[in-house]
């Protein structure tokens, strides 16, 4: 029997929420407890107000979020949790996490392949962000095989409905989370780790041409060229093979069809014009077989790679 992320979210609220309400109660009884022994019944209170409890609390929205926790920082919503969830997930694709063992599964070192049973790492540490499911490894794919093999099988459209629900958007559940994967997911994950991220986005530019996700720890020299070969170019002849069926079909269709598949045709070869100039960036790049160490840090680490990196902000 499949479990619904909708009844985990409602208990981790409900936990989160006695924990505060613990909290509070604790905070207030020492509050009475020291103006008792100082006698400062006259000029102190041992009330707290709720923005100063040091604790989260989860609300459906930010509309939820009562008068008494304007100010805190410990207010999350529904999008927050969910956008959790989605990192870890991506965390346990890229071998960071797994569901098999409690906490970090690998941030460098020693790579243990029997740490993984339930989901295996993505073999070559590249997982492609297309606005289409292009490759094998799609991270949209990839993102729903993780709810499925967690949450069960029956539950899965409803669960990715949740999610959808939750992140904000219009479409199916599949082309919301696509929409975020490609517009939004760096952005937070650059908020969570205060710009300095630990997976990293090969991104083409505003088209959208090809967009890539890799985890720092586990880069080696050569994935500029395996980026390169197995995924450029082969988005490249995708794009080469959809242009050429759009030109046959262009002058095939009817007036009122014209429209619709010239704006496709366009969009199609921006995208192959912005791939055509990243793909000799990346080509440059990957000639250089260029070394990493992690002891230098995100910072220094990323900025070797910054011509062809998502720009951080």
């Amino acid at each position: 029997m499949g479990q619904l992320i909708s009844d985990k979210f409602t208990a981790w609220q409900a936990e989160c929420e006695a924990r505060f309400q613990q909290l509070k109660a604790n905070e207030e009884e020492l509050n009475r407890i020291f103006i008792d022994i100082y006698g400062l019944q006259d000029e102190l209170t041992p009330d707290v107000a709720d923005k100063d409890v040091t604790v989260h609390r989860v609300f459906d929205s930010k509309d939820d979020v009562p008068e008494s926790m304007k100010g805190s920082n410990y207010v999350r919503t529904m999008r927050d949790e969910i956008v959790s969830l989605i990192s870890y997930a991506v965390g346990c694709m890229f071998g960071r996490y797994s569901l098999d063992v409690e906490g970090l599964a690998y941030a460098g070192g020693e790579w243990d392949a029997d740490k993984y049973k339930t989901i295996l790492p993505d073999s070559d540490n590249i997982i492609p962000i297309c606005d289409d499911e292009y490759f094998d490894d799609d991270i949209v794919g990839r993102f729903v095989d993780f709810v499925r093999k967690v949450y069960g099988e029956d539950t899965l459209e409803e669960n990715l409905k949740f999610v959808a629900d939750a992140l904000g958007g219009k479409g199916t559940p599949r082309e919301v989370i696509r929409a975020y994967f490609l517009n939004d997911f760096y952005a937070d994950h650059l908020k969570t780790y205060q710009k300095r991220p630990i997976y990293w986005l090969f991104d083409s530019g505003k088209k959208n041409g090809f967009k890539a996700l890799i985890y720092m720890h586990r880069y080696q020299r050569d994935l500029l060229a395996r980026l390169r070969t197995d995924y450029v170019h082969e988005q490249q002849e995708r794009y080469r093979t959809q242009l050429a069926q759009l030109s046959d079909a262009i002058d095939h269709a009817a007036a009122s069809e014209r429209v619709k598949l010239n704006k496709l045709q366009k969009k199609f070869q921006d995208q192959a014009a912005e791939l055509q100039k990243y793909e000799e960036k990346i080509h440059h790049l990957a000639d250089q077989n260029i070394e990493i160490d992690l002891d230098d840090g995100v910072k220094h680490n990323y900025a070797l790679f910054a011509e062809v990196l998502a720009k951080i902000k």
